[in-house]
């Protein structure tokens, strides 16, 4: 026999809604990143870094992204083979690799409707250190009591994980 909960409290459909309102937020952007576009926001903060930083390692563009390097790579690689990025030998060491943005990767850069990285990064940015580390204690207990939950998504873009319904970590 099935039984009847109790209502969530007002407070907990408050913290719930506010989610909502994240989640689609971040959802809502990386859309129109890929509409116009025609790419993923994952790829188009991997171009936007290599347009801040030419030459960039696939090692730092990981970190600088909070992914893992066997990711970004996979994320270089696609760009590259559309013709959006280039990977250039280091002229004094020809085991590095940089990575540079070509022609056509400066043109989608420019239909961007926002920030490359996403709404939330840009917004996290713009926080005060105290009200960062706030969040950082309360997301870390939340997190802690989530059932099923799968640390490996923290490795993973914020774009692939709204955009493929299916990620696995």
């Amino acid at each position: 026999m099935p039984t009847t909960a109790s209502p969530p409290p007002p407070l907990t459909l408050e913290v719930l809604q506010q989610f909502r309102v994240i989640y689609g937020s971040m959802r809502q952007h990386f859309r129109e990143v890929e509409e116009r576009c025609g790419i993923t926001g994952s790829q188009a903060w991997a171009l936007q870094e290599a347009e801040r930083s030419p030459g960039i390692a696939i090692g730092t563009l990981a970190a600088r992204m909070g992914i893992r390097p066997s990711t970004c790579s996979l994320l270089v690689d696609k760009l590259a083979a559309r013709g959006l990025l280039e990977k250039r030998r280091n002229s004094t060491d020809h085991r590095r690799i940089g990575l540079h943005v070509a022609a056509r990767g400066r043109d989608v850069l420019q239909a961007l409707p926002g920030p490359a990285e996403g709404v939330l990064p840009e917004a996290l940015a713009k926080l005060p250190e105290v009200v960062l580390k706030t969040l950082n204690i309360n997301l870390s207990e939340l997190t802690r009591r989530l059932p099923g939950r799968e640390a490996d998504f923290a490795g993973m873009p914020l774009a692939d994980l709204l955009h493929d319904g299916d990620a696995k970590p």
